[in-house]
């Protein structure tokens, strides 16, 4: 399973999560976007650069509740709330934006 993109060719999983991380570019995430029907804004791309971040720093894609702190913590409130990331990841804000971020599922998501 998989996609290609400009002659790359990424590598999924059955959900549709990248099986390499380190194959993740803006062109994938773009692509895996459109798959999950979410158009990518600034506040978009403020999320999956902050999972990435997130990930680096911990080895470890963050469940919903994890990430709404963490975000509060370094965006402030107003984005570090569950309204404000479902608004943008209306399928899970967790499992849709780290799929987005070429990230694993994160633990305990469904």
């Amino acid at each position: 399973m998989g996609f290609e993109i400009n002659g790359k060719t990424y590598e999924t999983d059955e959900e549709g999560y990248l099986v390499n991380l380190a194959e993740w570019d803006e062109e994938a995430a773009k692509h895996l976007a459109i798959e999950e029907k979410v158009e990518m804004t600034d506040q978009h791309w403020e999320v999956i650069n902050f999972l990435r971040e997130y990930y680096n720093d911990y080895q470890i894609a963050p469940a919903v509740r994890v990430l709404t702190k963490a975000i509060g913590k370094k965006l402030g409130p107003e984005k570090g709330n569950s309204k404000y990331l479902y608004e943008l990841f209306p399928y899970g804000p967790a499992k849709q934006a780290c799929k987005i971020a070429g990230l694993p599922k994160p633990t305990g998501c469904i």
